[in-house]
């Protein structure tokens, strides 16, 4: 027969369970604890225990990390949420909404690059009247000739 004990136990994973439930590495799970986007307690045997509702803060996080949102980001939007439960549908929803505006923004400008992208022949000189990626209007060309910006490395 389980006890409350065992079954409160049994709600709780390892970090290697953690790992092998969500897909990921358990230093990428350690890096997450050292940065507070995830929280363990320790058991009696000063090992990391998890509840389960990390589960769900582990793919917010992996999902957020493939939008390409930084870390510091999705850090402040979880500080958000109450540390008690897993995010709810709900949760997501008022963080992504946060999110489009910005990744918007950035397909725009990808998009735009994208476009430019066939005018650059690429050979690193950064100082071509037409470059439309690194010196648009040849503004460095005003400040001597070469590549300027590999000059400042």
């Amino acid at each position: 027969m389980r006890t409350p004990e065992s079954l409160h136990l049994a709600r709780e994973l390892t970090v290697g369970q953690l790992s092998a439930r969500s897909g990921v590495a358990i230093t990428a799970l350690r890096f997450y604890e050292a940065k507070g986007l995830i929280a363990s307690q320790r058991n009696a045997g000063n090992q990391r225990r998890y509840p389960r509702d990390v589960l769900r803060r582990v793919a917010l996080i992996k999902t957020a990390q493939r939008l390409g949102i930084p870390l510091a980001t999705i850090q402040a939007a979880l500080d958000t949420l109450p540390q008690d439960r897993a995010p709810t549908v709900e949760d997501w929803n008022r963080l992504s909404a946060c999110w489009k505006a910005d990744l918007d923004e950035r397909i725009n400008r990808l998009t735009a690059l994208r476009d430019q992208l066939d005018g650059c022949i690429g050979c690193g000189c950064l100082s071509m009247e037409a470059c439309p990626l690194r010196n648009s209007g040849d503004s460095l060309g005003e400040s001597g000739t070469g590549p300027r910006l590999l000059d400042q490395d």
